[in-house]
């Protein structure tokens, strides 16, 4: 849910010149080395949320591990939070793979150029000719993560006609995007576009991984900025976070230690793949989800009642699916978006995939 926030955020600060920075002073440093995880305490001023915030770890440890709530539980036992509350705050945690170009790190795909295709297959296309290449990936290269059943070796490659799926976004038509994997040893070359084909110049990307949680209860970074943010929360989110601090009341200092095991990134990010799916894009499922089982006579939904059912329905639906990509277009206001359910990613069923293209609320 966070990584559109983030792509934009990482977009402004991108354009401005400010220098993005992580959290560097904290009251505890923890150790992860060949599975041992080991603590020490020191002193910090402040209130319990900023001294959880100004958060540094020190992390011996390969974050291409693919025993992350494992590292997660292990540090945090070390830091002796408690048992219960590491297993109900792990039910939360995803992490996502962000994608990024320059020097910094061995490629793992590619942004726009031209996408290497089966010798025997078509460029894909919708009926107004080819799909706009996005990006690919080369799956053997990237991070494995738990509950992320990404292919484990080929590519994955992402098109879009960005404008037209934006159009289609209350429609259902998924014919103006496409998810291609193509398995590892099949030959391949590289595609020829059409005349009318736009093709941008092609920049590798490097991978590193990035923490998840819903935004009903990710921590904010300005602590002045917190009451007024929890207001663009709805009811129901704001009684979702309040259930969740009653019951983990370490809930700061975990997510403090979250974000210190895979601390954000600098820079502009071109894409995450994996995490939780964008607000915008589970709002436009759980809407046509709804549709489909009242059309169905699977439920009954009262007069005035539509908005509380799209937010029960949401929320259900969050467990279900997960963010496949999201990213930025050369058109910086659309915002390209992927979501699967889990268990057709796990089955490989990538034609499954279901595009949301967005217009970015800031300017």
């Amino acid at each position: 849910m966070l990584a559109q926030r983030r792509i934009r955020e990482d977009s402004t600060r991108a354009h401005s010149g400010e220098v993005l920075a992580t959290p560097c002073s904290r009251y505890e440093t923890v150790t992860v080395c060949d599975g041992r995880v080991s603590a020490t305490a020191h002193a910090a001023g402040g209130s319990p949320r900023r001294r959880a915030r100004a958060t540094s770890l020190k992390i011996v440890a390969s974050s291409w591990a693919m025993d992350h709530q494992g590292q997660f539980r292990r540090a945090a036992l070390a830091l002796s939070l408690p048992d219960d509350e590491v297993g109900r705050f792990i039910e939360h945690l995803r992490l996502s793979i962000r994608l990024s170009g320059g020097s910094r790190g061995v490629p793992v795909g590619q942004f726009r150029g031209l996408p290497r295709l089966p010798v025997d297959e078509d460029w894909p296309s919708d009926e107004f000719g080819q799909l706009p290449f996005i990006f690919s990936v080369d799956c053997a290269l990237l991070p494995r993560i738990d509950g992320f059943d990404l292919p484990v070796d080929g590519s994955l490659l992402f098109f879009l006609n960005h404008e037209k799926d934006h159009l289609a976004t209350n429609t259902g038509d998924q014919q103006f995007s496409r998810v291609v994997h193509v398995p590892a040893g099949t030959e391949t070359a590289v595609a020829e576009p059409s005349d009318f084909q736009s093709v941008g110049k092609q920049y590798d990307v490097s991978a590193t991984l990035s923490v998840e949680l819903p935004t009903w209860l990710a921590p904010d970074e300005d602590e002045e900025e917190e009451d007024e943010d929890e207001d663009d929360h709805s009811p129901f989110q704001q009684q979702l976070a309040r259930d969740l601090e009653r019951e983990m009341p370490h809930l700061d200092e975990l997510c403090a230690l979250a974000y210190d095991l895979w601390p954000p990134d600098e820079g502009f990010a071109s894409a995450y793949i994996g995490g939780y799916v964008d607000d915008e894009v589970i709002e436009s499922l759980a809407g046509q989800t709804l549709v489909v089982r009242e059309m169905a006579g699977e439920i009954v939904i009262q007069s005035g009642k539509w908005y509380s059912q799209l937010e029960q329905e949401q929320h259900r639906l969050t467990s279900e699916w997960m963010s496949l990509a999201i990213f930025s277009l050369d058109e910086e206001s659309y915002y390209g978006s992927f979501a699967v359910r889990h268990d057709d990613l796990a089955a490989g069923r990538l034609d499954k995939a279901f595009s949301v293209t967005t217009i970015s609320e800031y300017e």
